[in-house]
């Protein structure tokens, strides 16, 4: 019912900037709320932030907090997280989520994108 598409990702240096877009096909978009989540070799996926339904209210991880941005456009199926100031340890597979509940908790997740790759390096 809702597929969900990747793109942005890539391998930058420690400092400088991406953005992950996130194209989503389904009637239902708009009455899922959508999150981001990544997760890194041997480590857990865990949330990087979440935005309900309308937009109006956005969760960040604190590891996060002031360097990433998360939005979407209902009216285009999209969704976009912008990261600046990317550190060594932002490396991991972002991956686009969306869930029928309010909190974008990994257990709840509907539908999950394919991933895409980010790598900070120097």
């Amino acid at each position: 019912q809702v597929q969900l598409v990747e793109s942005g990702g890539g391998l930058v240096q420690p400092g400088a900037s991406l953005r992950l877009s996130c194209a989503a096909s389904g009637r239902t978009f708009s009455s899922s709320t959508m999150g981001w989540f990544r997760q890194a070799p041997g480590k857990e996926r865990e949330l990087v932030a979440g935005i309900s339904r309308s937009g109006g209210s956005t969760y960040y991880a604190d590891s996060v907090k002031g360097r990433f941005t998360i939005s979407r456009d209902n009216s285009k199926n999209t969704v976009t997280l912008q990261m600046n100031s990317l550190k060594p340890e932002d490396t991991a597979v972002y991956y686009c989520a969306a869930t029928r509940y309010s909190t974008p908790i990994a257990n709840k997740v509907d539908y999950w994108g394919q991933g895409t790759q980010v790598t900070v390096s120097s």
